[in-house]
């Protein structure tokens, strides 16, 4: 069901060499790029025209109009399940509380004497963001990006979603719900590449962003890319991952009840078990029979996911070189299953999220953690992280120097103008002072 890759009885390669061993998803963005280019210009020069017809295209349903009204928001909310309002309300609470946490405050140094420079967060005025709407829905992902825009005290929020012909050509009314709950009175029915055009270039309906976030399919991702420079964007996310460190103190029908949630996203996503215990490969390969034949989506996400060249059990020689290995590997979400799992941790470099221990699954990460499961993919954690607070805002210096600051310093400015070869740079120093220069 899941193929194993064996790195014992020898050293590891190192750096890229290490990465080109481990499984991965093919997924070309470069490839989706050229398809996306001529639906992005036509929303550019059709406006909500191109929408409409792109969401009967895409979607199968013809839409009246692409903004969501506000009595389908409120309607949604009023008519959904007690105990999903619940859920969701308590995530709201716990994703607030981490996201309110991480809010920057002004800084001011002094340099010297008269001359300070502050460092002051500003959010993005505008930010469009995107909740998926395909192989399943995901409300989660409205709190996931709608919480920190609001803690950034981003001033306008916007959200998409693909229209479901299924109710009417609205998105579906789980997310809107949600956005209900959660304040935002102004969501669009676009999905894919056309819903980032739209907040790229702006519509008659749908002011243009200054950014947009949220995860997606391969078009999404592509999108982002061709926009990359005239917006700002979190990241162009591509299949769901999972990996697994784990030892032989590790529950394997935890273990395979983790690689199976992954799975049954797409089936592109990833399943990574990195272990240094033969006996725990063997039972989770066992384990994962059972338990796939018990659980939905098993032929179209599940067993293509874990059959995948994206998907493996990788046999390590210990701990160390499973380190090692995840660490190139870069996961969206790490689980570490071991012995003195938060010490394991602590040595991680490359994680987009860690879960410590054997009661951490990326399951309580996905919903009820309070943290953001907006995470970088596709060995992307080892740069980039994760949707926060810190996504929407801008740190921006504030300079402010007296006249004997100035002075003070006005020789070395000079002198580095004029190493550049830059005279107007100093003369914009000189002019302020009946400058003599030093020295003569």
């Amino acid at each position: 069901m899941i193929s194993r890759i064996d790195l014992r009885g020898a050293a590891l390669p190192e750096g890229a060499a290490l990465r080109s061993v481990l499984p991965r998803a093919d997924f070309d963005v470069a490839a989706a790029l050229e398809k996306v280019r001529p639906i992005c210009e036509d929303v550019h020069h059709r406006g909500d025209e191109a929408l409409i017809e792109y969401a009967e295209k895409f979607d199968g349903v013809r839409l009246d109009r692409v903004r969501v009204p506000a009595e389908a928001l409120t309607e949604a909310l009023a008519s959904l399940d007690p105990q999903v309002r619940a859920a969701l309300t308590e995530s709201i609470r716990r994703v607030r509380i981490v996201s309110r946490e991480q809010r920057r405050q002004t800084s001011v140094t002094q340099v010297v004497p008269g001359g300070t420079v502050s460092e002051k967060w500003v959010p993005v005025d505008r930010v469009g963001l995107y909740a998926p709407g395909g192989r399943a829905v995901y409300p989660s992902s409205v709190i996931m990006n709608v919480v920190p825009a609001q803690e950034a005290g981003v001033p306008s929020i916007a959200l998409a979603s693909p229209a479901q012909k299924e109710f009417g050509g609205l998105p579906h009314p789980t997310i809107l719900a949600a956005c209900e709950l959660l304040g935002i009175d102004e969501v669009y029915a676009a999905g894919g590449a056309t819903a980032v055009a739209m907040f790229a270039y702006g519509t008659e309906s749908c002011a243009p962003a200054s950014m947009v976030t949220g995860p997606g399919n391969i078009w999404v991702a592509a999108a982002k890319r061709y926009f990359t420079g005239v917006i700002g964007i979190d990241a162009e996310a591509g299949p769901t991952e999972i990996a697994v460190l784990a030892d032989d103190t590790a529950d394997p029908a935890h273990v395979a009840a983790d690689l199976i949630s992954q799975a049954e996203h797409d089936p592109l996503a990833a399943a990574v078990l990195v272990t240094d215990s033969p006996a725990l490969a063997d039972a989770v390969d066992k384990e994962l029979v059972p338990q796939v034949a018990a659980t939905r989506h098993v032929e179209d996400r599940i067993a293509p996911a874990l059959g995948g060249r994206q998907s493996a059990i990788v046999l390590v020689d210990g701990l160390d070189e499973g380190l090692a290995v995840v660490n190139a590997y870069g996961a969206e979400h790490l689980e570490i299953i071991t012995a003195d799992a938060a010490a394991v941790a602590d040595r991680v470099r490359n994680a987009g999220a860690i879960f410590v221990g054997a009661y951490s699954p990326v399951s309580l990460g996905d919903y009820a953690a309070g943290s953001n499961h907006v995470l970088p993919t596709g060995g992307c954690a080892c740069h980039s992280s994760g949707l926060s607070v810190q996504s929407f805002l801008r740190g921006i210096h504030v300079v402010d120097y007296s006249r004997d600051a100035l002075a003070e310093v006005a020789a070395h400015v000079v002198t580095l103008a004029e190493a550049e070869d830059l005279p107007a740079h100093g003369a914009a120093v000189k002019a302020r002072f009946d400058w003599t220069v030093p020295g003569t």
